[in-house]
């Protein structure tokens, strides 16, 4: 793989691409292989070295890909490198509980033979996903690539937007794309504001290895202090991410492997027989953060840079995707009818898509967090019983599959299988 520090292949270093993109974790890669797929010229920035990102051991890092993403990655050429190394998730179990004291009488059960357009989504090492995009980076002759390299300023003038990177490089395009996380300093240089929510809660996250097989079962189990997500990899392992309050977590994330299964045993439980760890174990805070818009003057706004949510559903990379995809195609679609491509009615038609589902989105994770993440009585009575009568209703249960599956809403042409 080649991935040397700094790859200019525009030309001059003055000479104006269509796009920047700052950020070069999933979502910008993503991004800029979806653009250049389309024609654009992209420049791609990424803070962290490249040869730090490519990982030969599992260190226990995982993503679930809905249907609709996996969807997304095909249409870019991704698909087939990292499918044989994808688990299907063709069943999902959904109870509510308490740990030691096993689940609630009522639950969900989603299986992907009801959907009928094969598994609801896909389980992928952080190591495969991640040098996939870099591969198909770094042979892409359209996508100029630079990293290590740190974005210190912006600015906006004669209808061109610049960068500036802490060696001094000014690099100009069309329009600049902020893929660069939560804590997004493209948007602050643009003056976009964002709310934040601490939910006091932690994401324990690890591979956890175990003696009987997973048959491509996802379980989540909510419990009064947060939900455990129990997600199949390949192999007898499962990735786990167990949402408890900060004080807990911070004990937990202190103990041996060995200490750490102990604890975690009493929630996970024994239906897939003896557990160790495998691989290495992460912690990170709960929080959301909403940007109050998705665009500026030759801006916008992508992933954790534009509403980084509760893990709860687990569709933080898939919303991501999403958004990749509707810029995507608003973008080429602009530039194939001669329109300036970060003109305000541009980038006001990618707002206006995705500002609604995003909205919806962090409203319902920030509601079904508040419902679920409790041990009120009342409200446990009343989310068990409206779970008991999902499942007891296929129509319903369907539509929880095809949200969950990410096929619901204005689907871009890539989320449907489609190139731009």
């Amino acid at each position: 793989m080649d991935n040397p520090a700094r790859r200019l292949i525009f030309g001059a270093m003055n000479e104006t691409r269509d796009i920047i993109i700052v950020g070069g974790g999933l979502n910008g890669c993503a991004l800029a292989l979806a653009l250049v797929s389309g024609g654009m010229k992209v420049t791609l920035i990424d803070r962290l070295p490249v040869e730090t990102q490519i990982l030969k051991e599992f260190d226990g890092r995982s993503y679930a890909l809905a249907l609709a993403s996996t969807r997304a990655l095909d249409a870019i050429g991704l698909w087939p490198t990292i499918a044989p190394d994808a688990q299907p998730m063709n069943e999902i179990k959904v109870t509510d509980g308490r740990a030691g004291e096993g689940p609630s009488p009522f639950w969900m059960h989603f299986d992907h033979a009801e959907l009928g357009e094969g598994p609801v989504g896909h389980m992928v090492e952080d190591r495969h996903l991640r040098r996939a995009f870099l591969d198909k980076v770094a042979a892409s002759d359209r996508l100029e690539h630079i990293a290590p390299a740190e974005v210190i300023a912006q600015k906006v003038e004669n209808g061109k937007a610049t960068v500036t990177l802490s060696d001094g490089l000014d690099l100009t395009a069309r329009l600049i794309i902020g893929c660069d996380g939560r804590k997004s300093g493209t948007a602050e240089r643009a003056g976009i504001s964002r709310s934040f929510k601490d939910y006091g809660q932690t994401a324990l996250v690890a591979a956890i290895g175990h003696k009987k097989p997973h048959n491509g079962i996802a379980h989540q189990f909510f419990m009064p202090a947060g939900p455990l997500a129990i997600l199949p990899l390949t192999g007898n392992r499962s990735s786990i991410v167990w949402a408890e309050t900060n004080a807990r977590a911070a004990e937990l994330a202190m103990l041996s492997d060995e200490d750490f299964i102990t604890a975690l045993r009493p929630a996970f439980g024994d239906f897939l027989g003896a557990l160790h760890v495998a691989g290495a174990r992460f912690s990170y805070p709960l929080n959301q953060t909403i940007a109050a818009s998705l665009i500026a003057d030759r801006i916008a706004l992508i992933g954790d840079a534009a509403h980084g949510i509760h893990p709860i559903a687990g569709q933080g990379l898939n919303q991501g995707l999403r958004d990749v995809a509707a810029l995507a195609e608003v973008l080429v679609d602009a530039k194939r009818r001669g329109e300036d491509i970060g003109a305000p009615d541009v980038l006001e038609r990618y707002a206006l898509w995705r500002r609604f589902d995003s909205t919806v989105l962090s409203k319902a994770t920030d509601t079904f967090n508040a419902l679920f993440s409790n041990d009120n009585p009342a409200l446990r009575t009343a989310r068990d019983l409206g779970m008991g009568l999902i499942n007891a209703l296929p129509p319903a249960r369907r539509a929880f599959m095809r949200e969950a599956a990410g096929l619901t809403g204005d689907l871009p042409r890539l989320m449907r299988g489609q190139a731009l």
